[in-house]
């Protein structure tokens, strides 16, 4: 049996100490996000991504490693484990080839094959089975297992349940189901057909007559059929030749030329009618939605990180619109810190005149605030809204600008418990203005706060299976708080609570402490939060940031391990901690350069890696990775589906990356769809090769369909 280090070290082409030292560290506690982040050392600098890859991989192995030893203890139980067995055990790659071999052992519900042994005829399928040379006749065999009392009355009874008790042996034997299987997926096809004889027009109208072999499906195929099967508008099988699935099982089981080689491939082909067929119909299907689900996951994913890692828009007054007809239009002044100013409901879409009333509140909210720009979200009412802005803009005169926010999630943090603690005094139409405010603001402190699932981005996120899908979100948001770092004197709890090392108790104890006694003043002053030890404070204190602090290393992403480390670089730079403060090491790059990165590293008693970060740290204390990203586009006019014709070029922002292409916004109500084969001249695999979330683009209108609000771009240039 291979060792699970040789297992991941192949597996993700790293040497085998960086796998070791990385199961280490996981089985010591240590989060990924500190791993990744200080001890680059040890794991040669491998990324969160492959970090949280390697720890899923390693919980499996570890999975499969012990199933194996329940197996191999619960067939030791009935006195059947053979050396071989054994051997063939530890040598399945998968659960799945564990549970084959398992499979002849398992208890079984009562089965014909059951029934038969019952009336003894285990022996029978036995001499059968055995295709011996000298073997009689199978009706001849068959004549000493005529009972009448255990209920065989003819031959043909013995018969049949011999027959019985070799199609489920020939069913359960581990060889042929991996074969079977392997064929299945190179061979197979999936197929949906409308379940309806005169089936309506639907989404799924593709889907009415589709095909596709297995190995060739694609993850969103997969999941819309399955919705589709559940929604009982599709009817799915998997289709397989007969005959090409029968013959590795002949092959394996029948001897020729042997009296009873007909007899048993009769209960071969039974076998996989009555028992291989739907068995590897179900495995299929489950293995092409587990497959698509982590491929939707990986998606969701990698929509999640841009989005959360959007560039804030800081230091202005901010309005909040959260769009809607009958309840009107919410809005929320807040100022540059996030704190709310004003609040107000307006009505622009019930008529004119409600219209040019809505216009004067918000005007006199602009002046009486200073107004900078204006966040609208999304949703219903929101084109109006955005029309009703443009209005309102030049009434003002200018100088206030408007971007369209997804506000995906909105009315679940506002009806949330966490909103009703944050703004008691606010119903939950206006927690959601505030929410969409703070969101142009700051949107990874915004949305933290929300479900991960909730923020829609990716595609079939409900249908996913929601442990697995939290976990792998969860871990996003972990990578972006912490990639960023966190102010421990503003942070909200559920900030706070996604920084490593940290939990819902520690974070609600920070903010707790810090009301009872003042803003830190210290990195080391963490230590004194009730629960948050030693431990949690390695993990977590490179993460969190102290603009208070008097050292400005506590306002940077270097580690206290390695405050020493940094003082010896200054040292032997010639730079002091004043010349950070003031930002005056523009130099250190060079002078490291001409001394030698080794030779500073081994001086300051650090590996290369994390003398580069600590450098990086000094260059730039307090720094926002996120203001290096493109930043949103800010808007003062809006276009409408009319206004646009082909060939049209526009700048928009992405929205959102899925399978098939990405979904932009042009400024229209309606987002546009970019094409996979639109994305660039050269081939694309996946959108994701090509744009993220947030990115600002360049696009062509290609069509557009008004009736069904549909736009298609490209972003080949014409």
């Amino acid at each position: 049996m291979e060792p699970i280090i040789q297992i991941l070290a192949r597996e993700l082409n790293r040497p085998a100490g960086q796998i070791e030292n990385v199961i280490q560290l996981i089985d010591e506690g240590n989060t990924i996000p500190f791993i990744a982040r200080y001890r680059k050392e040890l794991h040669g600098a491998m990324d969160d991504s492959t970090l949280r890859t390697l720890a899923d991989r390693l919980q499996y192995l570890r999975n499969l490693d012990q199933r194996r030893g329940e197996v191999k203890a619960a067939i030791e139980g009935q006195g059947k484990l053979t050396e071989a067995l054994a051997a063939a055990i530890d040598g399945a790659a998968t659960l799945a080839e564990v549970e084959d071999l398992y499979r002849p052992y398992r208890q079984k519900r009562r089965t014909r094959a059951t029934i038969a042994r019952e009336k003894g005829l285990e022996p029978l399928a036995d001499l059968l089975f055995a295709q011996e040379r000298d073997c009689p006749a199978p009706e001849e065999a068959a004549e000493a297992f005529v009972d009448p009392e255990k209920g065989v009355e003819t031959t043909a009874d013995a018969l049949a349940g011999a027959s019985d008790i070799i199609a489920e042996r020939i069913s359960d034997d581990a060889d042929i189901r991996k074969r079977l299987r392997a064929l299945y997926v190179q061979k197979a096809a999936l197929v949906s057909r409308a379940a309806a004889k005169e089936p309506e027009d639907s989404v799924y109208r593709l889907y009415y007559d589709f095909r596709a072999p297995v190995n060739r499906a694609l993850g969103h195929q997969v999941l819309a059929i399955n919705r589709g099967e559940r929604e009982e508008i599709l009817k799915v099988s998997v289709e397989m030749d007969r005959e090409a699935a029968l013959i590795p099982i002949r092959r394996a089981v029948l001897v020729p030329g042997a009296p009873s080689m007909a007899f048993v491939r009769s209960a071969a082909e039974d076998a996989y009618d009555r028992l291989i067929s739907p068995s590897m119909e179900r495995e299929i299907r489950s293995l092409l939605t587990e497959e698509a689900d982590e491929g939707a996951i990986r998606n969701f994913a990698l929509n999640l990180k841009p989005l959360l890692m959007q560039p804030p828009v800081k230091g202005f007054v901010t309005m909040g619109l959260d769009p809607g007809y009958r309840n009107g239009c919410k809005v929320a002044v807040v100022d540059a810190t996030g704190k709310v100013l004003d609040t107000a409901v307006v009505y622009p879409t019930f008529n004119e005149r409600k219209k040019q009333e809505a216009i004067d509140v918000l005007a006199r909210l602009i002046r009486k605030h200073s107004v900078a720009h204006i966040a609208i979200g999304n949703g219903t009412a929101s084109r109006e809204t955005e029309q009703m802005t443009v209005e309102l803009i030049k009434k003002v005169g200018g100088g206030v600008s408007y971007v369209i926010v997804n506000e995906a999630g909105a009315s679940v943090y506002s009806a949330s418990k966490l909103a009703a603690e944050e703004f008691p005094e606010y119903d939950v139409n206006l927690r959601s203005a505030v929410s969409i405010a703070r969101r142009l603001q700051d949107p990874l402190a915004e949305l933290v706060k929300i479900d991960p699932k909730a923020i829609g981005v990716g595609q079939y996120q409900h249908d996913m299976p929601q442990a697995r899908l939290d976990e792998a979100l969860s871990g996003v948001v972990e990578d972006c708080v912490n990639a960023v770092g966190v102010d421990v004197n503003t942070a909200s709890a559920p900030l706070l609570q996604r920084v490593a090392g940290l939990n819902g108790t520690t974070a609600k104890n920070i903010v707790k402490y810090r009301e009872e006694n003042g803003a830190f003043t210290t990195r080391r002053q963490i230590l004194k939060v009730p629960k948050l030890g030693p431990k949690a404070f390695e993990q977590c204190a490179g993460f969190l940031r102290v603009p208070e602090s008097r050292s400005v290393l506590d306002n940077t992403g270097v580690h206290p391990e390695s405050y020493d480390a940094a003082a010896k670089l200054l040292e032997l730079t010639g730079y002091t901690l004043a010349d950070v403060t003031s930002g005056g090491l523009s130099g250190l790059q060079d002078k490291l350069s001409a001394q030698g990165e080794e030779t500073v590293a081994l001086a300051c008693g650090v590996g290369a890696p994390t003398l580069r970060d600590i450098a990086a740290e000094l260059m730039k204390p307090g720094r926002d990775p996120r203001d290096e990203l493109p930043r949103p586009i800010l808007r003062t006019d809006v276009l409408e589906m009319k206004d646009l014709k082909p060939g049209m070029e526009l700048t928009g922002t992405v929205r959102n990356v899925i399978d098939f292409g990405v979904f932009v916004d042009i400024g229209v109500h309606q987002d546009g769809l970019v094409h996979i084969s639109q994305l660039s001249q050269r081939r694309v695999r996946h959108p994701s090769e090509v744009c993220a979330v947030g990115d600002v683009v360049t696009v062509w209108v290609l069509e557009v369909d008004e009736r069904k609000k549909r736009i298609s771009l490209t972003m080949k240039k014409p």
